[in-house]
């Protein structure tokens, strides 16, 4: 309807609820002169509501509320009884009336059975409408019949024409209004919805829609745009707060049956996050799906069998390359047109929803605003980044709030010349580089991805003693690739309890995805050892959890390093399924010379190191830099460079935190 014609309605409504209370009152009034003075004579009926409701723009909330719950004349007028006490002031002194007792100026059973017309029993049973759909409350501590009764306050506002949520689902039910439309994959799967849904909204066997995958911006985007095109509300629920105390779930499932009976809604009961390991979440969840008799849409990762349900289920997709260039485009408007091509490289690499691309956008657009805005205001500043490259940041940044949470995030400042291995090693970290930069040009438009996901991962192992620079090798790689860098020790995820693991891996590889960061697993043979004779169930999980991370990584859109000090202890069968094996070998004598000239930064003063009588302190690079940052601290408290007798002083101690025996360098 119309502004214009809602405000029609509304004032009709009115009319026409008054009408109806003004016929009970009557109803009331006869018996309390009856019980006064004998019997009256019956009143003539009064067509008025009738009247009013035939001139009406639609139905108005009284016929609507009885048509929905199928109530009968009796039943309707007790809820207008208790509604008039509410409305009207003449009611409760006519109540105190009818009862013949002044302090009783309230609505009963007693009462209405007595005093309106139709009375039938059937009416006061836990399953007839008034009481099944909790449309009357019954007061405790009394006889059913003699117990005062009051309207449902949510009822109560709806007869008025007031549109009010229930307040005891407020916080548990979030009321989502259309704000994205759907790219064109996902309107596919609206257009199924809204066929299916159309056809048995009106029938008692509404499928209950599935909506699984990993996008969860998209699954609400699609609930939201198909409830719309069927003109019904959308309320969002998450599956955490569904009680699991039977009382409590039956309580909340009638509930939400009338709110959505009364306002014409559908509920998304979003699963996404749920840990399934949680029996009794998930039992009650099921139970939920199950019982509930509305129009339903419940979201997960993966497929729930649901019994004795018709089940419709759809997997949303993240929005395709083209589709992402889309939203990007449209994000930027005009100043998309002077990327050259960039965009392209931006989506290769993440896979943002619609509203973290505007998210983005809005970032990158406001900071070269401002710093723009800084320029012409105050002193000459350094030049603010290109568009690209803040769009590139402001992704990383919109990407990186789930794997915060879950992963250690490593700040990248090495670079290649910080580096110190031999020229194979090299060699093969640049090819790794190379995949993942090209990734996108071998797995999509040259259809490497279309014989299958498994394989597509860009995974390594690098293998060395401890300080012999694994994690420096991946800062240079997320340096160099502009990527985030996250390290997971898996000796720390590795859990004692029976699939917590496997839960702990689903959790940080789901969170990477979006932003393709560098997982850099540690201590990989806490999980990957060789793997013995399977003894007990915990021995068989064991396999299913290093299957499992293989699985992942295989199949991981970015790139994914494992480490380890001991290589031998790794089965031959794991390494078999990664694509890239590094050796950090212990570095010679020249090479320890090369890492002991370009450890110090350049800020810091030095006077007369000999990187060559230096080298022959039997050190790895990382303990080379223990050594070096020890020496910078003593030099710093004696006011003086840093020189040979520092560095030798800060050997001394690292030899003996090694409990190895110390020889100064000759």
């Amino acid at each position: 309807m119309s502004d214009a014609a809602t405000g029609d309605w509304v004032e009709a409504n009115q009319r026409h609820l008054l009408a109806a209370l003004a016929g009970v009152r009557r109803a009331l009034a006869r018996h309390a002169d009856r019980s006064t003075h004998g019997p009256a004579p019956a009143a003539d009926a009064d067509d008025s509501g009738a009247s009013l409701e035939a001139a009406m723009p639609a139905p108005p909330a009284l016929a609507r509320l009885c048509t929905t719950f199928r109530l009968s004349p009796f039943e309707r007028d007790v809820l207008l009884l208790c509604a008039g006490v509410e409305l009207d002031a003449t009611f409760p002194p006519l109540c105190a009336s009818g009862h013949g007792d002044s302090t009783r100026a309230y609505p009963t059973f007693s009462l209405a059975l007595a005093a309106l017309p139709g009375a039938h029993w059937s009416a006061l049973t836990p399953d007839a409408p008034l009481r099944h759909w909790r449309l009357v409350e019954v007061a405790s501590g009394g006889s059913l019949t003699t117990s005062p009764l009051r309207i449902d306050e949510r009822v109560l506002h709806f007869l008025a024409g007031v549109e009010h949520q229930d307040e005891r689902l407020a916080g548990l039910v979030e009321r989502v209004r259309p704000t994205d439309d759907p790219v064109p994959s996902q309107r596919t799967l609206v257009e199924r919805l809204v066929t299916v849904w159309s056809r048995t909204l009106a029938t008692a066997d509404v499928p209950v829609v599935q909506l699984c995958g990993d996008e969860t911006a998209g699954k609400r985007a699609v609930a939201a745009a198909a409830c719309h095109a069927l003109g019904l509300h959308l309320g969002v629920m998450s599956g955490h707060v569904v009680p699991a105390a039977p009382a409590e779930l039956e309580t909340l499932i009638r509930l939400w049956e009338r709110e959505a009976a009364l306002s014409a809604s559908a509920l998304m009961l979003d699963c996404d996050h749920l840990d399934p390991a949680d029996v009794a979440r998930t039992g009650s969840i099921t139970r939920l799906i199950g019982r509930l008799r509305a129009p339903l849409i419940f979201t997960g990762r993966d497929r729930r069998s649901i019994p004795d349900r018709s089940v419709m289920t759809l997997d949303v997709q993240k929005p395709s390359v083209s589709e992402q260039l889309g939203l990007w485009r449209a994000a930027l408007g005009p100043g998309a047109a002077g990327l050259n091509g960039r965009l392209d490289a931006i989506v290769e690499q993440f896979q943002l929803s619609p509203p973290t691309i505007r998210a983005a956008c809005a970032e990158a657009v406001g900071r070269l605003g401002a710093s723009g805005s800084a320029a012409h205001s105050g002193p000459p500043a350094a030049a603010a980044p290109p568009l690209p490259d803040l769009l590139w940041d402001a992704c990383r940044t919109q990407a990186r709030s789930r794997l915060d949470d879950l992963a250690q995030r490593i700040e990248p400042a090495a670079t290649w010349d910080d580096l110190v291995l031999p020229d194979a090693q090299r060699q093969i970290l640049g090819q790794m580089a190379v995949h993942v930069r090209q990734r996108t040009t071998v797995y999509e438009h040259w259809g490497f991805a279309a014989k299958g996901a498994r394989g597509l991962g860009i995974s390594a192992l690098f293998a060395g003693p401890s300080g012999t620079g694994k994690t420096m090798a991946a800062e240079v790689l997320a340096n160099d690739l502009r990527l985030d860098l996250y390290r997971i020790d898996l000796s720390q995820v590795v859990s004692k309890y029976i699939g917590e693991t496997e839960k702990n891996l689903r959790r940080v590889f789901d969170a990477a995805e979006d932003g393709g960061a560098i997982l850099l697993f540690d201590e990989a043979d806490a999980l990957f050892g060789k793997r013995s004779e399977v003894k007990d169930s915990h021995d068989r999980y064991a396999n299913i959890e290093v299957s499992y991370l293989l699985q992942r990584v295989e199949t991981y859109c970015g790139l994914a390093i494992l480490t380890t000090n001991m290589k031998t202890a790794l089965d031959q069968a794991f390494l078999r399924r990664l694509r890239f094996i590094v050796h950090f070998p212990f570095p010679d004598l020249a090479d320890r010379a090369a890492i002991w000239r370009r450890i110090f930064p350049t800020r810091t003063p030095t006077d007369r190191l000999e990187p060559e009588r230096l080298a022959r302190l039997d050190l790895a690079g990382g303990n080379i830099r223990n050594v070096a940052l020890h020496a910078a601290f003593l030099a710093a408290e004696a006011g003086q460079p840093v020189e040979m007798a520092h560095v030798v002083l800060a050997a001394r101690a690292e030899y003996a935190k090694l409990e190895k025996p110390f020889a100064e360098p000759r």
